[in-house]
Order: C-alpha cells, then sequence, then structure tokens
C-alpha cells in the first residue's frame, strides 16, 4: 500500500520537483502519519460549504505549483472563522501564478514541532526533530539521528532539546503525548526509508503535538534531481 501511495505522489507532482501539499498530506496518511481533514476546492462556495461542514476556525492555503514556499506569497491564511473571510482568502489566493485550488482545513491546536529529513551525502538519510513553527529558524532547537530511527532514538531526540519542557508540559501545561510523538516519528523513519533516494527534503513543519496526537498541519517534499 506505501509503495503504491509513493507512486501516485510521484507521479501527480509531474515536472513540478516537488510534491503539492494535498498529494504529500494522503502520502503521510497513507504512511500511517495524522493529518487535518481537508479537501481541495476549486470555487470559493464549495470552500465555504466545506468549511461549515467541518466547522470554523478553519486554514486556508493555495495550492499551486508555482508556491513551494506559500509564505512568501501570503499563500496562507489561519483562523479563518466566517464565510467572508474565507471569501476573502479565495479571493486573494486566485491571483497568485498557477493557482489550483484552495486547501481548506480545520484549524488544530498544540505544541508545534518541526519533522524533516534529507538525504546526506555522506551518511545517508537524517532526521530531525525539534521545536516548530514561524520561529524555528529563530530559536535552532533541533536534533538529528540517522535512519531508520528507533523508539529510544526518538526518546532521546526529545532529551537533548533545549525546550523540552514545551513538550512535557511547561507551568500547568499538559504534557504532549510521547507515544503519539514515537508513533509518528517511526512512521516518517519508514516513510523516508521508503522513499530512499528520491527525495532532496522532507519538512513537516508545523506538526501540532497534545496531550492526545500529533497530527501534521503543514507538509513539504521537495524531491531529488535526476
Amino acid at each position: 500500500m506505501l509503495k503504491a501511495a509513493i507512486q501516485d505522489a510521484l507521479n501527480s507532482a509531474g515536472n513540478f520537483g516537488w510534491i503539492l501539499e494535498p498529494d504529500a498530506k494522503r502520502l503521510l496518511r497513507a504512511a500511517g502519519m495524522r493529518v487535518p481533514v481537508f479537501k481541495v476546492c476549486q470555487k470559493v462556495d464549495k470552500a465555504v460549504s466545506w468549511a461549515k461542514e467541518i466547522g470554523y476556525p478553519v486554514a486556508a492555503k493555495v495550492v499551486s505549483p508555482n508556491a513551494m514556499h506559500k509564505s512568501e506569497v501570503k499563500g496562507v491564511v489561519v483562523g479563518i472563522g466566517d464565510d467572508d473571510a474565507l471569501g476573502g482568502a479565495y479571493k486573494h489566493f486566485r491571483r497568485i501564478e498557477g493557482f489550483c485550488g484552495m486547501l481548506v482545513e480545520k484549524m488544530i491546536a498544540g505544541v508545534e514541532v518541526i519533522i524533516g529529513a534529507k538525504i546526506d551525502y555522506q551518511f545517508g538519510p537524517i532526521i530531525l526533530m525539534g521545536i516548530g513553527g514561524t520561529a524555528v529558524e529563530i530559536y535552532q532547537d533541533a536534533a538529528i539521528r540517522m535512519a531508520p530511527l528507533t523508539e529510544k532514538d526518538v526518546r532521546s531526540m526529545v532529551g537533548s532539546l533545549k525546550a523540552r519542557a514545551l513538550l512535557e508540559g511547561y507551568r500547568g501545561s499538559e504534557a504532549v503525548s510521547m507515544e503519539a510523538l514515537v508513533e509518528t516519528m517511526l512512521a516518517f523513519s519508514d516513510l523516508v526509508i521508503a522513499l530512499g533516494e528520491r527525495f532532496e527534503s522532507i519538512d513537516l513543519n508545523p506538526v501540532m503535538c497534545s496531550a492526545e496526537d500529533c497530527i501534521i498541519a503543514d507538509a513539504r517534499i521537495v524531491l531529488a534531481t535526476t
């Protein structure tokens, strides 16, 4: 099943050089990771109907092969609370080059974690995990291990983070589910191994971790050049 999902994702990328977020999330889901319930809508009325079905607030993102870094083209709007705001986001996204739809999904709460991977020319696939979100480059709080991972590796990665208290529970906040984080990391490791050298980098940021689960809110998979 995973092999077929990988091939579907690679086929969907065409000549873009990267896997669009909806296809990346379908692949992650097939690999055993959790993603928000989402739908790609080409028309604003479909987007509004879907948002009402899953319930506001929602997040909306542009789907375009020309917008790999969506934030650079203002292609992400979070916390949308009503039909008018969603319509406004759609109107803006329509003007982005290569627009082919708007991804609409339920907002997810939790501690923001980053999970990533790349192929090192010397060591092969390596996996990163750390404190994520928009300030990830400022904090630079992450741990790296070679793939494949074991449960011991994942727990060691968490223990090495300077801000691990955010995951363990800080000032009365609930600790995140370590079982869910371990399961997510091990499933991600399996996917990295299955992809082999067909990818250049994978960035899952943020992964929203709570006391119940870890859910991948955003995903980017860049393919290797041949």
